[in-house]
């Protein structure tokens, strides 16, 4: 089968490509190829979670998010999860605990993005943000952002599946 970049950025790429589906039938296909993401949920001793209110320019505006970013020159996820709380939030963590993985985009992307809850949190330092990051960290709680979820000022889909995978797993005692 026959494939074409269209597009390069850092390192995600636009291709086309044709495929053989599963019914026998060819079609032409467009996919974004992504290496892969890990998603923090880093949870504080009083169950707080630690947050970004984040400028996203593909948007245009602020959002409330989970720090995560782009797995990099062939990193492992929990590397990448590591170094991105630090960068992201000044904090590092002393226990990771693995979620498994969501597929956010599985229409025209093959992005997997692997979510960790952090414990153990250390002392915020200073963040070490990429250039085109403009970010601020709050904290709040698992009620509040359950609040934020319902009333539509968390609308960001990695942050809504890892919240809710580590509802599921049991990683919160507190109900709120």
């Amino acid at each position: 089968m026959s494939q074409q970049i269209l597009h390069r950025w850092k390192n995600i790429q636009l291709v086309k490509e044709d495929i053989r589906l599963p019914t026998g039938i060819s079609i032409s296909h467009t996919t974004i190829i992504h290496p892969g993401a890990a998603v923090i949920l880093p949870i504080t001793e009083d169950e707080n979670i630690i947050l970004l209110k984040q400028f996203r320019p593909s948007l245009g505006k602020w959002i409330i998010e989970l720090p995560a970013g782009t797995i990099e020159n062939n990193e492992e996820p929990l590397a990448c999860a590591k170094r991105e709380l630090f960068e992201e939030t000044g904090y590092q963590a002393d226990v990771f605990h693995s979620l498994g993985q969501c597929t956010p985009m599985a229409g025209f992307c093959d992005e997997i993005q692997y979510l960790f809850v952090a414990k153990q949190l250390s002392l915020p330092m200073k963040q070490k943000l990429d250039d085109d990051e403009v970010i601020d960290v709050i904290t709040a709680s698992l009620f509040q952002i359950e609040q934020w979820i319902r009333d539509d000022l968390i609308t960001d889909a990695k942050t809504i599946a890892c919240i809710s995978k580590a509802k599921l797993c049991g990683h919160f005692t507190h109900k709120n």
